[in-house]
């Protein structure tokens, strides 16, 4: 039985542009990341409650988006492996990768999230500051797992 291709996991360490960079000057800015909007406001009813970020890095953005599709492309090539009886071994390994390649989408996310919505919040609101690390905390947490 051949084995199954291994799918490439694209993963970047250089997601801190220095200021001249395009993509330092390009920030995606939306609403706030610590308020909520209205359905009227997003145009849809997300499970969320709306919330946006305060501001996304362009390039970050299309990475994670490119991530996901591939993800999305594993998941599917897994369900295929189950459906036709494919290898245990080869299957977990792609579970893996699948694993993996969600946890690089995390961690652009998280540093996202501290690079500009907590920081943000925090400046416009110190009395909110501990609640905010309070979050803070718990997202490491529950990521870490």
């Amino acid at each position: 039985m051949p084995k199954t291709p291994k799918h490439e996991i694209e993963t970047s360490t250089d997601v801190t542009p220095d200021a001249t960079s395009p993509a330092h000057r390009s920030l995606h800015i939306v609403g706030c990341g610590c308020g909520t909007r209205s359905d009227d406001e997003t145009g849809s009813d997300d499970v969320a409650g709306g919330r946006k970020a305060v501001a996304v890095d362009s390039d970050v953005k299309l990475r994670n988006q490119k991530r996901l599709r591939r993800i999305e492309g594993q998941v599917r090539g897994l369900q295929k492996m189950v459906n036709d009886d494919r290898y245990c071994a080869d299957i977990l390994t792609q579970i893996a990768s699948v694993h993996e390649a969600l946890r690089a989408v995390g961690r652009e996310l998280m540093r996202n999230h501290l690079k500009h919505c907590a920081t943000e919040a925090i400046r416009r609101n110190p009395d909110e500051a501990e609640a905010m690390y309070d979050e803070l905390v718990e997202m490491m947490y529950r990521n870490s797992r």
